[in-house]
């Protein structure tokens, strides 16, 4: 006696990978989403005085955390809620949004997150260069006694404020560079290490020809020079760029390359990077939040306003690197549960 089974039956039957890509696309989506979330609520907490999730878990005594030694305003409750239902509803639409796409394939989901990675690297070269520029400019007129005959006694004195050159020029010029980066697709890479040799040799050139040296003039290399150096690891992340002391990886087959780059995205990649956000940023006095929301200069002379900037490069490197990771970690998880990439799926990011 024969007995035929049906295969679609048989394989609805067993136990298959079928949550997996799920599973690995809402952790991935997941933590990409809660760090930016993450630097909103910074920003809503310290800048705006809103209360954070954890102060309301805290003043509603959820999860075991101590009370207020004070209870929130019914103001600050309000806050709270709100900022309670977006965090909810965040991980919500990931989990509806992977659900939703149930034949999206992990490599697609990791193009995005590298073009996101990549987009997010391109705006803050844009952001350093147009930055460095227009405050060397205005510094150099300050040093000059230029700012007053042009625009006027009282602009001369708030250009001469770290809190209004941040707020009224710089932070504009941030935003313009965003836009920018999202038409042109150059990462800038190459250009900003020429700028830095031009930067550089413009000090020797007006040192030892024209006896002229003012601290800005320093000031500008060390700003390209520190966010070439940081943004450059998440640009050669994209790329491929980063140079591997290669002892036993070279030997191992596919499967065992992709599970040690998943691990080390996983072990080593994401918790470097909430490391240094986690520090930096969870208080007001913290080493991060502290110079950007006191907008600090150096003491020397009329230098540039930026190194609160060059501070707010870390947590750039952090999020650039922590998204990059992710797209890395998908790719090869991909390869392990042999998802197969299709031709029109390789990202390759213009440079």
């Amino acid at each position: 006696m024969s007995i035929s089974v049906d295969s679609k039956t048989l394989s609805d039957s067993i136990p298959s990978f079928y949550w997996i890509p799920r599973i690995l696309r809402i952790f991935s989506w997941s933590t990409v989403g809660l760090t930016l979330l993450f630097l909103v609520n910074n920003y809503l907490i310290f800048w705006r005085g809103w209360p954070g999730p954890w102060i309301f878990f805290a003043h509603q005594e959820w999860f075991g955390i101590s009370a207020l030694s004070s209870p929130l305003s019914y103001e600050a409750q309000i806050l709270g809620w709100i900022q309670t239902i977006v965090l909810i509803s965040l991980i919500l639409v990931i989990i509806l949004f992977v659900l939703k796409t149930p034949k999206r394939r992990l490599s697609e989901d990791s193009i995005i997150l590298t073009r996101f990675a990549a987009y997010l690297t391109r705006a803050c070269f844009w952001a350093v260069f147009i930055v460095g520029c227009v405050d060397i400019v205005i510094s150099f007129l300050r040093v000059e006694g230029l700012l007053n005959p042009l625009f006027g006694d009282v602009m001369a004195i708030e250009f001469g404020r770290s809190v209004f050159r941040g707020t009224y020029v710089h932070y504009p010029l941030v935003i313009l560079s965003f836009v920018i980066a999202f038409f042109v697709r150059g990462l800038g890479f190459t250009w900003l290490s020429l700028l830095v040799v031009i930067a550089e040799f413009q000090i020797v050139i007006t040192r030892f020809v024209y006896s002229y040296e003012q601290a800005f003039m320093g000031d500008l290399v060390r700003m390209w020079y520190a966010a070439l150096f940081l943004f450059a690891s998440s640009y050669a992340l994209i790329t491929e760029g980063h140079v591997r002391v290669d002892v036993l990886y070279s030997r191992f087959k596919a499967k065992t390359q992709a599970l040690s780059n998943a691990a080390g995205c996983v072990l080593l990649g994401i918790p470097l990077c909430w490391a240094i956000l986690m520090t930096g940023m969870w208080g007001k006095g913290n080493s991060l939040n502290s110079p950007l929301l006191s907008f600090e200069v150096y003491q020397q002379g009329f230098g540039m306003y930026t190194k609160y900037l060059m501070v707010g490069f870390l947590a750039v490197f952090a999020v650039c690197m922590l998204v990059q990771f992710m797209g890395y970690f998908l790719i090869n998880t991909a390869e392990l549960i042999g998802e197969e990439m299709k031709p029109d799926q390789q990202f390759q990011e213009k440079t």
